[in-house]
């Protein structure tokens, strides 16, 4: 009974940890006025919405995609970031 119980404990441990891994990070920021910068902000649109795709492909795969699907959410984070300082920067040059 006692080796069951650790063997679940240790079981519910790990799929918390994979649980917070796969949910620590946070969805790419849609911070771009449309009204400003409208095909910066549509630009920015759609890389949240591929990341959501990313997330829905990586829960029907469980997870399993040697951290190929995480490297790809990571680099769609940065590319809403730099759609973000692009934007910036044209603003900035407006005024």
């Amino acid at each position: 009974m006692i080796r069951t119980s650790s063997m679940l404990r240790v079981f519910v441990v790990l799929a918390l940890l994979c649980a917070g891994v796969a949910y620590s990070q946070s969805a790419p920021a849609r911070n771009i006025d449309p009204k400003i910068s409208p095909n910066l902000a549509s630009a920015q649109t759609y890389i949240t919405d591929a990341w959501n795709k990313v997330v829905l492909a990586q829960k029907v795969n469980n997870f399993d995609m040697a951290g190929h699907a995480d490297n790809a959410r990571n680099d769609l984070v940065q590319a809403s970031n730099e759609l973000y300082l692009a934007a910036q920067a044209a603003y900035a040059h407006t005024k």
